[in-house]
């Protein structure tokens, strides 16, 4: 293999593309993998206010196992290529190549990204596992004002979306940690990636 992944996993919002970016390697973007809209597998909402709408925060939603899939073959040639994916519009819009370009480390983001944190250890390609947590409220705001900034769904289901997830932003870091990730903030989590070894 030519290189192993780092995993960012934690709530919507909690700052894990921000990190990512920030470390400067390649990043597999698992959002990308959620299911189009019209996919007759996509789990819906059963109440609330939100009911009948797409539940976004399912792990059902999302493709996992092609991501493993992906994340597999780049660490094993070195390029990939991954979809494109819309969230205002709930769909895929096209394909890109990613490559390592030499970088023995390739960071994987998501919000249901604990769920390969597992597979990944199996096939001897986890180099670390983060859940990147912040305050709830801090984690809220910054996820809303995203949001809108993207126009990624109607802003009253974007604020009704933030307040549950508010209130479950604790179950979602314990959820991460049983399955393998480390709690830490973004600058913890950026520290230590900075002290990974390179090598030769």
């Amino acid at each position: 293999m030519l290189a192993r992944v780092i995993v960012l996993a934690g709530p919507s919002g909690s700052g894990k593309s921000r990190l990512a970016a920030r470390l400067g390697l390649p990043v597999l973007r698992l959002d990308d993998y959620y299911r189009d809209h019209d996919d007759p597998a996509l789990p819906r909402i059963t109440e609330g206010a939100n009911a009948g709408l797409a539940d976004w925060d399912d792990p059902a939603s999302w493709h996992g196992a092609e991501s493993v899939d992906a994340l597999e073959a780049l660490c094993r040639d070195g390029r990939v290529e991954t979809p494109v994916y819309s969230i205002p519009t709930s769909s895929r819009t096209g394909f890109h190549q990613l490559t390592l370009d030499g970088a023995p480390y390739v960071v994987a983001e998501g919000i249901f990204a604990h769920h390969v944190v597992a597979q990944l250890r199996e096939h001897g390609l986890l180099a670390a596992a983060y859940c990147v947590r912040q305050h709830p409220a801090v984690t809220f705001w910054r996820r809303l004002t995203r949001d809108l900034r993207e126009h990624r769904k109607p802003p009253l289901v974007l604020v009704r979306r933030g307040v549950a997830l508010m209130h479950a932003q604790r179950r979602i870091v314990a959820e991460a940690v049983a399955a393998g990730c480390t709690a830490r903030t973004p600058h913890e989590a950026y520290d230590e990636v900075q002290r990974f070894p390179v090598p030769a």
